[in-house]
């Protein structure tokens, strides 16, 4: 099961870079301004595709509607390899969310959490779940009856083979999913998203476009003064090395990555990790005084959104065809 923190919006795994980062551009944290992702002069193209327009309600349908899909194909695919299985059609631990629940440009907010990593909202609720919501495999009964050969057999065919770990991490450090070794899921998905203008050929030279965009558009120059300007502010209260705005949570998420690796155990109510989280609520309300001083996020989304403006001119038919083609499929 995939489960969401609140105020994320579950996509599949097709979705492209561009649209998380669109995504999570609407909740990062700012200055003075706020960022409304629907603002964003791309997110009409954009949102039809993977249900940002969609109120909770639609959104919850809309994934009920395709896990089941995908479920049946699965368990057809199963069928086809020679084992039984039931189509997996509880989502009690998929949530949806208006993502009003975060607000990290809100000074009690950040005072309490951070920037949402260590600590966030509803937390302490999604780690205890209430009676009766634990989740059971439909098919457990099942691959327990099968012999430890069968069961590795059957998980194969499910999820596809685990690749050898040489072939894991690449170069850079990052996983290359291949559907046609995925197994059923890895089919399923696949069928599923013959449709979707994401997955597509005719879109893709949109689709690497959007993402070369989204993955280069903090670098241009027209934020390199600002980012400057923020980091002084941040030397001189106490933390310097901070080159860019995003390195100030990047620096916690690193530390809280480096923390769970080296976990051998679940310890409850560990100080280390205590210590984790009121280091990140330090240096969170600082970023937060700078970026007010700076009036960071105000100007940050003038920059971003005449930049997405200039892409929107140089790409205006390969877009409206995208956005044609996302509404007739819904």
């Amino acid at each position: 099961m995939f489960t969401t923190r609140p105020g994320r919006i579950l996509v599949s795994a097709t979705v492209p870079a561009a649209a998380l980062v669109l995504v999570l551009t609407g909740c990062s944290g700012g200055g003075s301004g706020s960022v409304d992702a629907a603002d964003s002069p791309l997110q009409k193209y954009l949102a039809s595709a993977w249900g940002g327009d969609l109120s909770e309600q639609e959104q919850m349908e809309r994934f009920e509607k395709e896990n089941l899909e995908r479920e049946e194909l699965v368990a057809g695919c199963m069928t086809e390899e020679g084992f039984e299985y039931i189509p997996v059609t509880d989502n009690g631990a998929v949530s949806f969310s208006s993502g009003d629940e975060w607000k990290p440009d809100d000074r009690e907010w950040v005072a309490q959490y951070g920037y949402g990593n260590v600590n966030w909202p509803g937390r302490d609720e999604a780690m205890t779940p209430e009676p009766g919501e634990e989740y059971i495999d439909p098919n457990q009964d099942y691959v327990m009856s099968l012999s430890e050969s069968e069961q590795a057999a059957y998980y194969e065919a499910l999820y596809g083979a685990p690749p050898e770990e040489e072939v894991i991490v690449d170069g850079e450090g990052s996983y290359e999913y291949n559907w046609e070794t995925a197994g059923c899921y890895g089919w399923a998905q696949h069928e599923m998203d013959g449709d979707n203008p994401y997955s597509s050929d005719e879109h893709k030279p949109l689709m690497d476009a959007l993402n070369d965009f989204y993955t280069n558009v903090y670098g241009a120059a027209e934020f390199t003064e600002l980012d400057a300007e923020w980091s002084q502010c941040m030397d001189e209260n106490g933390y310097p090395g901070f080159t860019a705005q995003q390195d100030a949570s990047m620096s916690i998420s690193d530390e809280l990555n480096a923390y769970y690796e080296n976990q051998t155990e679940w310890v409850e109510n560990d100080p280390e990790l205590a210590k984790i989280g009121e280091k990140e609520i330090d240096i969170a309300l600082v970023d937060l005084d700078c970026r007010e001083k700076v009036d960071y996020r105000a100007t940050q989304q003038e920059m971003i959104f005449a930049l997405e403006e200039e892409f929107i001119a140089d790409h205006k038919a390969e877009l409206e065809a995208f956005k044609a083609a996302a509404e007739q499929g819904r």
